[in-house]
């Protein structure tokens, strides 16, 4: 109860170090009951919105009738975990939330909260039926539309509402055409965040998020706009090629499969948290009009490797009978993860701060990176699905080897 009390004084005046002008929005709404059906918070990485609004709507459920159910979820429940439940726990303390995820159930200022990850289409049966006096819903632009529908067809309670937030997307996104543009027409509170706002950021951390982004992630995660992905997919230039290869380092092999489409593989040195894709191997059986056999990769791939001792060799998931034909030949083979937009950020962040390195001699790696490019035709942020398997195995590497070396990450 002391933690409560603590941050009931805190959102009781509005004249304290607490909280930036932005943040003081909602905690006004709060304080004067005068709190949206919806209430969205959206912007940059680090600006303070994803805190704030947890905080508000664990108060706002500390001042309702204990048989109220309620609901918080995320795209999975390892991302909820690590973006709100653990934050809200430090926040307001263990003895006010309580959870186990494997029962998929907490305990919030008495009251019960249902805990639910909604990473497909299919998501929405999970919820369906349920009467919810109120939900959290993290990072929204990455949750299926039909399941926010259905949740607030669940907040059926009298003055039920939802709170969330969420970095930007396209402006083509179905929260922003649906939701934030008819804030006119809606009971629902919006709020955009920018870096800048969050004024307890020391300076130099906040140069150092700008100088990470370039393109649409740096209106979306620094300015905190719906941004348009459109041109180059990278900003790649003579800065991210080196001549030098590495004395030593531990060596990786990421590889994206094709029999008529390109096959291209990379190998990879690590040092530390920064790698440097050091040679290359890539055929194109369309353009050669001869289609290898896995058997023929997997000696492309073991002289690849040549004079190297490979810790892994990081594959698309979805080459089956190429991974086992792999492992016959002793390799330990790592699947890739495949998250695309996910890993298309981080590959950029990564290029942007140096700890992506192309050595000059992988000419079809490089030469993809100035044709790979966003379908501005699509209304989702989609790569055009051409030019793109050195881009692949980049990618593969980037998400499942190189995102673990990292100390700090500022993607989210």
């Amino acid at each position: 109860m002391e933690n409560r009390k603590r941050l009931t004084d805190m959102f009781g005046s509005m004249n304290n170090e607490f909280f930036t002008e932005k943040q003081k929005g909602i905690v006004k709404m709060l304080r004067c009951g005068e709190l949206h059906r919806i209430n969205i918070l959206y912007g940059s990485v680090r600006s303070g919105k994803t805190w704030i609004t947890l905080v508000v709507f664990a108060l706002w459920v500390a001042t309702l009738p204990k048989d109220k159910s309620f609901l918080m979820c995320a795209k999975t429940l390892t991302s909820l975990k690590r973006n709100c439940l653990d934050l809200l726990q430090d926040l307001i303390g263990e003895d006010n939330f309580k959870y186990s995820l494997s029962a998929k159930t907490g305990v919030l200022f008495g009251h019960k909260v249902y805990l639910e990850g909604a990473n497909d289409a299919r998501s929405e049966s999970k919820i369906r039926g349920m009467t919810l006096q109120g939900a959290y819903v993290d990072e929204i632009t990455l949750i299926e539309r039909d399941f926010f529908t259905m949740l607030l067809s669940r907040l059926s309670e009298k003055d039920a509402k939802l709170f969330g937030s969420t970095n930007p997307d396209s402006p083509m996104h179905w929260l922003k055409k649906e939701y934030i543009d008819r804030e006119n027409e809606l009971d629902i509170y919006v709020e955009q965040f920018a870096i800048d706002d969050n004024t307890f950021l020391d300076e130099e951390y906040v140069k150092q998020i700008k100088n990470e982004y370039t393109g649409v992630f740096y209106n979306r995660f620094v300015l905190g706009e719906f941004a348009v992905a459109e041109g180059l997919v990278y900003d790649f230039g003579e800065d991210n090629i080196v001549d030098e290869i590495p004395s030593n380092g531990e060596y990786y092999i990421s590889i994206d499969y094709g029999t008529m489409n390109p096959f291209s593989a990379g190998l990879w040195c690590v040092l530390g948290d920064k790698a440097t894709r050091i040679k290359e191997y890539y055929y194109n059986g369309r353009e050669k009009a001869a289609q290898r056999t896995d058997e023929d990769y997997c000696d492309a791939v073991e002289e690849l490797a040549k004079g190297y001792n490979i810790r892994q060799v990081i594959v698309d998931p979805s080459a089956a009978s190429f991974i086992a034909a792999l492992r016959k030949r002793g390799f330990t083979i790592r699947k890739a993860n495949n998250d695309v937009l996910d890993g298309i950020r981080r590959t950029a962040v990564y290029l942007k701060n140096g700890k992506i390195k192309i050595h000059r001699s992988c000419t079809d790696c490089i030469a993809e990176f100035g044709l790979y490019r966003w379908d501005e035709k699509a209304s989702t942020d989609t790569v055009i699905k051409e030019n793109d398997h050195a881009m692949d195995d980049v990618r593969y590497f980037v998400n499942t080897v190189l995102k673990n070396k990292q100390k700090k990450e500022y993607i989210n």
